[in-house]
């Protein structure tokens, strides 16, 4: 499980199986699904991908994150 605070893997129940949601905590009482995967058979399967997601996922926005910072630097 990832140690991020503002990302979570959400797993629901819906008619067809198993949904995971990567959930971001906006404010403190919001939330927004940044990503969602449905049709697993299994609750196991969706917080497996969910697991698996999220850590590109937050390596994706640290990265895009430093090219921001650098983008904005160099504005300076």
């Amino acid at each position: 499980m990832s140690d991020s605070k503002k990302f979570t893997v959400r797993t629901i129940e819906k008619r067809n199986g198993w949904c995971a949601e990567i959930v971001r905590q906006v404010t403190s009482r919001r939330t927004t699904v940044s990503k969602r995967e449905m049709g697993f058979e299994t609750e196991a399967q969706a917080q497996a991908w969910g697991e698996k997601e999220l850590e590109g996922f937050i390596k994706n926005q640290v990265e895009r994150n430093k090219r921001k910072a650098a983008d904005r630097q160099s504005e300076d």
